[in-house]
């Protein structure tokens, strides 16, 4: 076992001071989420601290921890996801390393003790009894509805991909030694009580995953017990350990994470290849030749201050642009999030209803689900490959594959087969932006050349319930 902190009540002022947390005893108002929209879903997520404040004192800056004594919110957290629920769910095919890894801290090193294959549930109640095992379950969003929803929220708040897993360790056991993430991470405390250490970033807001040896990382700047109904919040490169104390027969917790590669750096790396190309259109000074032998030389100095200057005319360009070219990102995203969680409701992702006619009023459905995007036409490869708008949206995305990525041998074909979407002339931009920018517009104020071309694209956009007609 990793050597343990101090003692928990001298450490738990030492939090109380260093980490200003909120703690919340009796007072919590909070008895379930609130899935009226992502904003109230984030702030009945971290209350009672306000959105405004998290994000100005907390967020990719230091740890929150909200301890809250409110037995409603404990019963609803432990309905995400129990100990009970595993039989159930290895009935459904799980398997190890896919759906289920299994494994113990020890000598401050994570041991795997996965079988082969299907997880066979006494096996897995046998290593998690006896060998006092840690069950990590791999985006539990798959089989629980309840997470879908949560998550389903969180992406279009975030505007990012958001996981989650569920640990469940026996007490006086730690499943994974001191680490770091590349991942903001929710920590919600569903069954028994987690002890947590948390320690000072070696890698401020890291964009990699990494194991940090225990006397590497000093003593720790937190240290508390998480019960039912907690929530914590700690940003990417935080430190931290956590073990389910003697006494408490297990623990169960979910980690939902967000914003990995979701950073201004990432953002660079994927609009500055656009950026170039379409300036390059219009600027002679970017379609001179490099000089002679430049790729053959180790040293490169001599071209530094010519780069600078070329950097210096994008920047110029970029703050006269109001558009930026997402190359990768915006894709990716729509792509492989959640699809709505409508429950009785599913019957919205199917077209009904009333056909869009010219004088018919219409309105977006699923805003948060859907983008537009100008990328080279991709059907016409061969040719001059002049510019088209595409239309991607996640209406049509699986739940049962969410952050669990592709084989490499199917990556190409099958990922292409998971874009849903549609296309169309570059001079159907100003329409589309217009049905995406009011609440509702009728189908004959569309900036479109033609009756056709209008009644064409709403048409187009209800088949794929993007819009329903008033």
């Amino acid at each position: 076992m990793p050597k343990k902190g101090g003692k928990h009540a001298e450490t738990g002022k030492e939090m109380q001071a260093q980490c200003k947390r909120a703690k919340v005893e009796a007072a919590c108002s909070l008895s379930v989420m609130s899935f009226e929209s992502p904003d109230s879903l984030f702030g009945s997520l971290i209350s009672p601290i306000k959105q405004e404040t998290f994000f100005r004192e907390y967020w990719e800056q230091k740890p929150l921890l909200v301890q809250r004594s409110d037995p409603l919110l404990a019963a609803y957290y432990q309905s995400l996801f129990k100990l009970s629920d595993l039989k159930e769910l290895c009935g459904q095919g799980l398997y190890y390393g896919r759906d289920i890894n299994v494994c113990r801290c020890v000598n401050g090193k994570k041991k795997v003790l996965n079988k082969e294959g299907k997880v066979n549930y006494m096996q897995l109640k046998k290593d998690f009894d006896q060998k006092k095992a840690t069950i990590q379950f791999h985006q539990p969003q798959r089989f629980k509805e309840e997470l879908w929803k949560i998550q389903e929220k969180l992406e279009c708040y975030f505007g990012s991909l958001v996981g989650s897993n569920v640990y469940i360790t026996p007490q006086g056991s730690q499943g994974l030694p001191p680490h770091y993430d590349d991942v903001e991470v929710f920590i919600l405390q569903l069954e028994g009580e987690k002890h947590w250490r948390l320690y000072k970033p070696t890698v401020h807001l890291a964009r990699e995953y990494n194991v940090e040896s225990e006397d590497r990382i000093g003593n720790p700047t937190h240290e508390f017990i998480l019960k039912p109904g907690d929530l914590l919040y700690f940003p990417r490169g935080t430190i931290h350990q956590a073990d389910t104390p003697l006494g408490i027969s297990y623990s169960t917790h979910v980690t939902i994470s967000t914003y990995q590669n979701n950073s201004w750096g990432d953002f660079l790396l994927d609009v500055i290849p656009g950026l170039v190309f379409d300036t390059a259109k219009e600027d002679v000074a970017l379609r001179t030749s490099i000089p002679r032998q430049l790729l053959m030389q180790v040293d490169v100095a001599d071209s530094t201050k010519k780069l600078s200057s070329l950097l210096r005319r994008l920047a110029d360009r970029l703050e006269n642009t109001r558009e930026l070219r997402s190359s990768d990102m915006k894709k990716d995203f729509i792509m492989n999030r959640l699809p709505p969680c409508l429950g009785c409701d599913s019957d919205l992702l199917t077209p009904g209803g009333k056909l869009p006619k010219i004088d018919s009023k219409i309105r977006l459905q699923f805003r948060d689900h859907a983008i537009i995007t100008v990328e080279p036409d991709q059907e016409n490869a061969d040719e001059i490959r002049r510019d088209m708008i595409y239309v991607y949206h996640s209406l049509k995305n699986r739940r049962e594959t969410h952050m669990m990525g592709t084989d490499d041998d199917t990556a190409g074909e099958e990922g292409m087969a998971q874009t849903h979407g549609l296309r169309f002339p570059l001079s159907y931009l100003d329409a589309l932006k217009q049905i995406w920018s009011s609440s509702t517009i009728y189908v004959k104020e569309l900036n479109l050349v033609s009756d056709k071309e209008k009644e064409n694209l709403a048409l187009s956009l209800w088949t794929e319930s993007l819009i329903e007609v008033l």
